[in-house]
């Protein structure tokens, strides 16, 4: 049975490029005042992206059919019809006749090493009540993801106001916070999710350790990349091992992914263990294909490549349908 699952996030175009040798042999530390650089991509794609979008997509290939809540511009036709043909329910998308939608220019090094030049677009006017909505779906879960930041604080109160279990999911949008925004928006929720360095970043602005953080969420969770992840639960750490991926061809998205996964595990109450399990899973798809949704998995497959990786499938999860 699908569950009313609310992605609050950007959708954007994702323009990804390869450089193919490392940024740090073509910049000089003494020279950043004067940085003037050209990075010479041997690959590139225009691909579906924005971590509402990329979120959604996964929950949709374990079987879900969520919500998403964003703002687009005029250009979006081609990402609507996308969207709709991999069950993701669009209701609730603002399509701005006299915006563009967001878009991303990502190039990484061939040490995964990444730099993005990001135009909101759309995307910064995010900033509509979603109290309409909330009532209307009565969601299960919500994420807020980077978005408006405007937008954010807003979202994640009145999730919050109407008892929603929201996960705060600040990203690349963290540094647009102040101290005390940072602090209410973690406050209460079900989950806060950052990597390894957003956590260092979110530790700085906010001003709190980590044992002050994990008191104000239910679920700490830090990714780590090839590392893999820790879930903080009730004073009790949990170390999750990454998947193995087949290749590495391109890091976007896989915290996307991720996330996904761990809403997943969440509205189908599964262990803390196996709801990594299954995220750091989901990650390692996205890192085999160039692009943030150009991966599939049928639910067998998922099955198969978790037993490889981690075990004997859970029997608890066998209701995942797949689409």
């Amino acid at each position: 049975m699908n569950k009313n699952i609310l992605v609050i996030g950007s959708l954007a175009y994702d323009y990804i490029m390869n450089f193919d040798d490392r940024f740090a042999d073509h910049i000089m530390p003494d020279k950043i005042h004067v940085l003037n650089v050209a990075f010479t991509a041997e690959k590139l794609s225009k691909e579906f992206g924005g971590t509402a979008g990329n979120i959604g997509y996964n929950l949709s290939l374990l079987g879900e059919k969520p919500y998403i809540q964003a703002t687009v511009g005029k250009d979006f036709s081609d990402y609507k019809t996308w969207l709709y043909e991999n069950n993701i329910k669009l209701d609730f998308i603002k399509i701005l006749k006299d915006e563009y939608t967001a878009s991303a220019h990502i190039i990484t090094d061939k040490d995964d090493n990444q730099i993005t030049a990001f135009h909101g677009g759309a995307m910064f006017l995010n900033n509509f009540s979603i109290k309409d909505l909330i009532y209307k779906i009565k969601p299960e879960i919500a994420i807020v993801a980077p978005d408006s930041s405007e937008g954010m604080i807003l979202h994640a109160k009145e999730l919050k106001e109407a008892r929603v279990p929201c996960i705060f999911d600040p990203g690349q949008a963290l540094p647009q916070f102040k101290k005390k925004e940072l602090i209410d928006l973690i406050t209460d929720s079900k989950v806060a999710l950052f990597n390894d360095y957003e956590i260092e970043l979110f530790k700085k602005n906010s001003e709190l350790s980590i044992d002050e953080i994990k008191k104000l969420t239910e679920y700490l969770i830090i990714t780590k990349g090839c590392e893999g992840s820790s879930i903080f639960y009730k004073e009790k750490k949990y170390k999750i091992l990454p998947a193995k991926p087949l290749n590495n061809s391109d890091p976007t998205g896989a915290g996307d992914a991720y996330r996904a996964g761990i809403i997943y595990g969440l509205v189908n109450k599964l262990s803390i263990d196996i709801m990594g399990r299954i995220a750091s899973l989901c990650a390692v798809y996205t890192v085999e294909k160039y692009g943030t949704q150009t991966h599939r998995f049928t639910i067998e497959e998922f099955k198969k490549r978790y037993k490889d990786n981690f075990g004997s499938f859970p029997p608890s999860t066998l209701s995942m349908t797949g689409v």
